[in-house]
């Protein structure tokens, strides 16, 4: 005869692994450390087999043992097959929780400013923003849609542009009070550079030493200067008079508009190889709440 496992059990051993710590599995159940401890030791009794080593360095940490990591995709899968069925039996409506993931700087500059719009189409829809620099697994997660500055290829995601940008030099207006400075590309040569490290790790992002040397520009040592690893940050530094930045269209495009930067050298044009994202499962295209914020994003991008 199989014996039951209860299904709370199994979700306190995902989030207990996902987490590596009965603590924070609790925060996101919503229980206490006890009881989570208390299910997976009931799974373990059930199964009689250990599920995590407690590893101790510094604080005790959980390493699922290898027959548990083995198990989790397929418990993971099972979940997801299960909150997919719940939605599925809610289809029809909007209303509910939507699960939406963005960098804190796209969060920053352009979502929330405009999220206001999306609130006021669908009142019966509670958007939770998941702001991530690192790529999140949409089904561990539970995310239910994104947006992703990219090449456009994520794998299990499909992935539809939602805007293309161009990136360009932007200043305080309090940089241009000397009409002499800043007459020409060369004259950043005399300027802090304010550099956008929030993709440093790709190759193709647009990079100050790209821009100049489009420019056509030589003698600008681009190594130097601000580096900061948050776009909104560089916006932000440059907007206090910090330095020239190399804003990116999309952040930058609210700054640009209400004066707080100007756009230096709007003549020369550098179209950024990257390019933004929705992203989510293909299985879920067609639930309601996730086609509305869909639809709401290429409309509010296409007004830009």
């Amino acid at each position: 005869m199989k014996i039951p496992i209860h299904l709370n059990a199994l979700r306190a051993f995902e989030a207990s692994a996902r987490h590596q710590s009965f603590s924070a599995a609790a925060a996101e159940l919503n229980v206490t450390p006890a009881a989570v401890g208390q299910l997976v030791r009931s799974l373990e009794d059930t199964l009689g087999r250990p599920l995590f080593h407690r590893a101790t360095s510094g604080r005790v940490r959980l390493i699922a043992t290898e027959a548990a990591e083995h198990a989790l995709p397929d418990i993971r899968a099972g979940f997801d097959r299960l909150s997919l069925g719940l939605e599925r039996l809610k289809e029809g409506t909007t209303s509910g929780v939507l699960t939406v993931t963005v960098s804190p700087a796209f969060a920053a500059k352009w979502l929330l400013p405009r999220i206001e719009s999306f609130h006021a189409a669908w009142p019966d829809m509670d958007v939770r923003l998941d702001t991530n620099l690192r790529v999140v697994d949409f089904v561990a997660q539970r995310i239910d849609i994104g947006v992703r500055y990219g090449a456009g290829h994520w794998q299990g995601l499909m992935a539809e542009k939602l805007m293309e940008e161009e990136v360009y030099p932007v200043c305080s207006p309090s940089l241009l009070a000397d009409q002499n400075r800043l007459k020409s590309p060369e004259d950043l040569a005399r300027e802090t550079l304010i550099h956008d490290q929030s993709m440093d790790d790709r190759s193709d992002f647009p990079t100050w030493t790209a821009w100049v040397e489009k420019a056509g520009v030589s003698c600008i040592a681009t190594a130097r200067g601000l580096q900061i690893n948050n776009s909104a940050a560089v916006l932000q530094a440059a907007i206090d008079g910090q330095g020239v930045a190399l804003a990116r269209s999309v952040m930058a495009h609210d700054d640009v508009a209400a004066g707080r930067l100007i756009r230096l050298f709007p003549e020369i044009k550098f179209q950024s190889a990257l390019a933004y994202y929705v992203v989510y499962r293909e299985e879920c295209g067609t639930l309601p709440k996730l086609k509305a914020f869909r639809d709401w994003l290429f409309e509010t991008a296409a007004k830009r």
